[in-house]
């Protein structure tokens, strides 16, 4: 494995920071906000959107997709390059689900009409996508959904809950997963993979704000919602193996050992500036910027794999389990290194570094969950990169 960047690489790097020193708003900056508390700020959807745009217009989102589908062949470590660069930057502008996981499973799965229809969208930045795959009783155990479709002669009809919906609030598209079979043996055969466009009529969006005061999730009800047939994705009653080979992909969309860095940099910063540090102190910033050195060497694997047409599974869901429970580490070290003060909200007047330190804490506690829990990444990686049985 060589990981070493290209001259090309490292130029689009320099290309891209230069672009966001000017165009990122100065407020994301001063504040140092990351990737998961910038939806704390009023203007995040507005922000979010107009930088998506102009990400968009440069190619970027796209870069790595084949010409077939609108990209320039580049490596799918400009993506990476691309992620980095947005953390460090502090900026939005990169949809996760559409750009990291939607695109990917159409060009796997999709018919050439959903590709032209959708894949545009998705590189220009101006459509936003969420994924409805949870439900208030089944998470990680998606062969268990329940959500039906009835199909009727022209198109499905959708009615039930989802819920943990990501951006369902400001989505455009849909990547929904509902039962379409419920006789079906095993269970997971009787599950479809449908792209639903979120102003049909029937469909309700309400909030879920976070222990933090975020409003990142929202519950999605669904009544007597049509779906045409032709937004299908994969084939009737395949969606389970859509959504197999799209987790893949979400494992990894995000840079979250970067996101981990920057912050860890952002502490150590604080730290020296307000006489913070002591031999302990030190020591603990140092293990955890070893453990970041580590948890991006495990995300640049797979991203290498990728670059060679291999399908990273077993080392997906590891650098996804590494990356997301180290940042809760890091997130915990904050509150451990400001004492007292880390438990101040944004508006007090000693509030250190904006407030972020208890916001990060609390909104860490739900990594070790999202994008599937660290045990269901165990289980992948015991029994399909160890080779061990199934103990359920």
């Amino acid at each position: 494995m060589e990981f070493t960047l290209t001259p090309e690489e490292e130029a689009f790097r320099k290309e891209v920071a230069a672009f966001l020193e000017k165009e990122v708003p100065q407020e994301y900056r001063e504040k140092r906000l990351t990737f998961f508390d910038m939806s704390a700020q009023s203007d995040w959807i507005q922000v979010h959107r107009a930088m998506a745009e102009k990400l968009g217009a440069k190619g970027w989102i796209s870069k790595h997709w084949p010409r077939e589908y609108g990209g320039q062949d580049a490596s799918p470590f400009h993506r990476l390059i691309l992620r980095e660069e947005l953390t460090r930057y502090h900026s939005p502008g990169y949809d996760s689900i559409g750009a990291g996981i939607v695109a990917p499973a159409l060009m796997l799965k999709g018919t050439e009409e959903q590709k032209k229809q959708h894949l545009p969208g998705i590189a220009s930045g101006k459509v936003i996508w969420c994924e409805t795959l949870s439900e208030p009783g089944h998470g990680s155990d998606l062969a268990s959904i329940e959500v039906f479709a009835k199909e009727e002669p022209d198109c499905f009809v959708v009615n039930g809950q989802k819920i943990w919906t990501t951006n369902g609030h400001l989505a455009d598209w849909n990547a929904l997963v509902v039962r379409t079979d419920r006789n079906a043996e095993p269970n997971y055969r009787g599950i479809t993979f449908f792209l639903l466009d979120m102003k049909t009529p029937g469909i309700t969006v309400n909030p879920v704000i976070n222990m933090a005061g975020h409003h990142d999730f929202n519950e999605v009800f669904f009544d007597d919602v049509r779906i045409p047939k032709e937004n299908i994705v994969g084939g009737l009653n395949k969606g389970f193996y859509v959504v197999m080979s799209l987790l893949d992909y979400e494992r990894t969309t995000d840079p979250v050992y970067a996101i981990a860095d920057v912050y860890l940099n952002d502490l150590a910063e604080y730290a020296r500036d307000n006489n913070l540090l002591d031999h302990i102190m030190n020591h603990r910033i140092a293990q955890l910027k070893t453990e970041c050195e580590i948890a991006r060497l495990f995300h640049y694997r797979v991203t290498w794999m990728q670059s060679r047409d291999m399908v990273p599974n077993t080392e997906s869901a590891m650098s996804k389990m590494v990356s997301f429970e180290l940042l809760q580490r890091v997130a915990e070290f904050g509150m451990e290194l400001t004492g007292q003060y880390s438990q101040l909200a944004e508006d007090s007047a000693r509030v250190p570094m904006y407030g972020r330190i208890p916001s990060c804490y609390l909104r860490s506690f739900g990594h070790s969950l999202e994008q599937g829990t660290s045990e269901i990444d165990k289980d992948v990686i015991a029994q399909r990169g160890l080779g061990l049985p199934r103990l359920r």
